[in-house]
């Protein structure tokens, strides 16, 4: 099995990659992080060094390297990654791999994510919780109609960690 996480950040696709790796004994690849390892910088320290643009094509080579791989694995993408480059349609052309769309509502993110700008560039310069919602409008009305080219949709609002894993486990296993 070759199954791909995409979705905003945020949305939990590192925590359920990791748990649906474990339940399926199967590598898990989080795509930040081996970017991070190529590149010896965290993603913060690539995009204020060297620019998005030279993150993006980065990004690019990466997925490409992953997708190319002949052994199962479970990806989880960072939020632009289904955006740019051709990455989107690389992963529907790819041999055998599942594409799972991590989705939650607008209310759910805003909160989650308020936590966390810190630790993320493209909102570390969001202060208030007005100017953060509508961002984060404007960026999924953009980047939705990436995601949604998905095979599949997982809704996890309102949802625990361990009901999100058995909806994607129950998932998969249709699919296998």
């Amino acid at each position: 099995m070759k199954l791909v996480l995409l979705g905003y950040m945020g949305v939990g696709k590192s925590t359920l990659g990791n748990l649906i790796a474990e339940t399926f004994n199967l590598p898990f690849i989080d795509l930040d992080h081996y970017i991070e390892n190529k590149e010896q910088l965290s993603i913060p320290q690539l995009f204020e060094l060297k620019g998005e643009i030279y993150f993006r094509k980065v990004e690019a080579e990466a997925l490409t390297e992953i997708l190319s791989k002949k052994e199962d694995y479970i990806l989880s993408l960072g939020g632009g990654t289904p955006v740019y480059a051709d990455n989107m349609k690389q992963i529907m052309e790819a041999t055998d791999v599942t594409s799972v769309y991590v989705k939650l509502n607008l209310e759910e993110l805003r909160d989650r994510l308020f936590q966390q700008k810190e630790s993320r560039p493209v909102i570390a310069h969001l202060n208030s919780k007005s100017d953060f919602e509508d961002f984060l409008r404007k960026h999924l009305f953009e980047r939705q109609q990436f995601y949604f080219m998905a095979d599949h949709v997982l809704n996890v609002t309102g949802k625990g960690i361990s009901v999100s894993l058995d909806e994607l486990t129950s998932l998969l296993n249709q699919n296998t």
